[in-house]
């Protein structure tokens, strides 16, 4: 027997423990709330809402603050896989230097009359692609951006909503003075474009440089007027969807030089390659090498809902909030008007 069901409906109905809300972004807000109301858990699809004001107030809303509050998660499907934190595990946030994530896609995959290319339906490159480049960026600094010091957007072509952007690049500054950098572009071409110079599409990637060290624990030099110097760089290859393939590149450049005017007496680079498809033994988590960022996602979104231990990956509420605290500020820095806030109230 087929029941069709209105959305009000569908959310009310005893049969529905959780909703997916795959709505375009400016329907968020609202349709969040509902379902929030309804007692339903709810994964909400990225970006959560259309700016920091709506996440605000979605995020601390006193729905969630009850007893037995339902779960609200946003939908960083590609966070949730082994392989990203793996990715995280080579990194050591407070000595970063530079850090650039860049996610193109092909000029054919999105049309150009495309509702994330609709600015009062909250689109546009940063609200899309970029979403997921900010979340790494946050993620490899573990802190908040901050400032927004660079931002460039490429706005769509005449005939269509040029108050969206269709590409965007953007630069902040983290608290231990390292730049992290984005770069994305929702029609790009397989070649790098002239003379705008914007991305090729390519593999997403994410690319990490830390500061110089010095290794102080190598006896050897001690008194010599030399130092051994340290560079790691941490690179991964198609972050996005790792279960299709990926790989996690460390590159470590030593040198040893003098102290005194820096002149380099030796220098060599050991790489190492990684991989990974299945969490460590020592994670409480489930899954094997098959199983998508959707359905990693999917499970630890299941084990809180049932209050099960899990991977312990999960984007927070709080978490969700500075992101768009993070995206309004790159839209802030170019000049363009913040995607507009729903109207919405709940009754």
């Amino acid at each position: 027997m087929l029941i069709r069901y209105g959305r009000l409906e569908l959310i009310d109905s005893p049969l529905i423990d959780a909703v997916y809300i795959p709505l375009p972004n400016g329907l968020h807000y609202e349709w969040a709330l509902k379902s929030l109301k309804a007692g339903k858990h709810v994964l909400l699809e990225k970006p959560s809402v259309s700016n920091a004001i709506e996440a605000t107030s979605l995020f601390r809303h006193e729905l969630l603050k009850q007893p037995k509050a339902p779960v609200l998660l946003e939908a960083f499907h590609s966070f949730f896989h082994p392989a990203v934190h793996t990715f995280l595990s080579h990194l050591s946030p407070p000595d970063i230097n530079t850090a650039h994530v860049e996610f193109t896609v092909p000029f054919f995959i999105i049309p150009k009359d495309d509702i994330r290319y609709k600015y009062d339906l909250s689109g546009g490159a940063v609200m899309d692609l970029g979403s997921y480049t900010s979340l790494f960026l946050r993620n490899i600094f573990k802190a908040e951006p901050e400032e927004c010091i660079e931002a460039e957007p490429r706005f769509m072509p005449k005939g269509y909503d040029q108050k969206c952007d269709q590409a965007f690049r953007a630069k902040w500054r983290w608290p231990n003075g390292g730049i992290g950098s984005m770069s994305v572009d929702m029609y790009a071409n397989f070649i790098i474009q002239v003379p705008c110079g914007w991305p090729k599409c390519g593999i997403p990637i994410a690319d990490v440089v830390h500061k110089e060290t010095v290794i102080s624990d190598e006896s050897f030099l001690e008194g010599s007027g030399k130092e051994h110097v340290l560079v790691k760089k941490v690179t991964m290859w198609n972050m996005m969807i790792p279960v299709v393939w990926h790989r996690i590149d460390v590159t470590s450049t030593h040198t040893i030089r003098t102290i005194s005017d820096k002149k380099i007496l030796k220098a060599w680079v050991e790489k190492e390659s990684h991989k990974a498809y299945t969490w460590p033994e020592d994670k409480k988590a489930t899954g094997d090498p098959g199983w998508t960022t959707y359905r990693h996602q999917l499970e630890q979104f299941v084990n809180r809902v049932k209050g099960r231990e899990g991977s312990g990956v999960w984007v927070s509420s709080e978490d969700s909030i500075r992101q768009m605290e993070m995206i309004d500020s790159a839209y802030t820095k170019a000049g363009i008007d913040l995607r507009p806030t729903s109207s919405f109230q709940l009754e």
